[in-house]
């Protein structure tokens, strides 16, 4: 598009992170601004084959093991050397993933896309209200240039609203960022809180 950037009409299949099953299809159009620091504009419509109820359930059950913790859930190098993962932190870990596409898709640009390589650590915060939150730092693998780039990341969840995300990554020197967006329901929403700090 003249003076605004290259767009691009996608369409794709979705699979349950856990299971692998066929979670649905979407159609989406990505416009990528000219200018250099603009996140990518997405318009996305998705219909879904897994069942709501289903989802919701699964929620459910991951926040309340979340929630009957009386210390505070602390791990590192997940998956380790050998790309394992302990069984008690798989949760921790899916939640990463839930939380660092949204990092993913704001430094994404038409040349460079990232995956999340490892958490390095993540420790829970134990709180007195019903959300359950962590502190991650985050490895993620930039493609092309196969760099390695570190971010902190604090996440807040309670089923049935929007993930919130802030981030900061050590390769930028930018300080503290939202993440925002506009899901809501599961954990696959995620949308900014702001006025706190790390």
């Amino acid at each position: 598009i003249p003076d605004s950037g290259h767009k691009y009409y996608l369409q794709f299949t979705t699979e349950d992170y856990k299971s692998g099953e066929d979670a649905g299809s979407c159609l989406a159009t990505v416009l990528y601004p000219r200018k250099k620091k603009s996140p990518p504009v997405v318009s996305i419509k998705c219909t879904h084959t897994k069942d709501q109820k289903k989802i919701q359930g699964e929620d459910s059950r991951l926040y309340q093991k979340f929630r009957r913790q009386t210390k505070p859930i602390i791990g590192n190098n997940i998956p380790d050397s050998y790309g394992n993962i302990e069984p008690a932190l798989e949760p921790v870990w899916a939640l990463a993933v839930a939380g660092s596409s949204y990092i993913m898709w704001e430094k994404s640009t038409e040349n460079l896309g990232y995956f999340m390589a490892q958490v390095k650590s993540v420790k829970q915060w134990i709180r007195k209200d019903d959300f359950v939150e962590f502190d991650y730092t985050v490895l993620l693998h930039e493609i092309p240039t196969q760099e390695i780039i570190s971010c902190h990341m604090r996440l807040t969840w309670l089923p049935g609203h929007p993930l919130k995300v802030k981030y900061f990554c050590a390769s930028e020197n930018q300080g503290l960022e939202d993440g925002s967006g506009v899901e809501s329901g599961s954990a696959a929403g995620i949308l900014p809180e702001r006025g706190a700090n790390f």
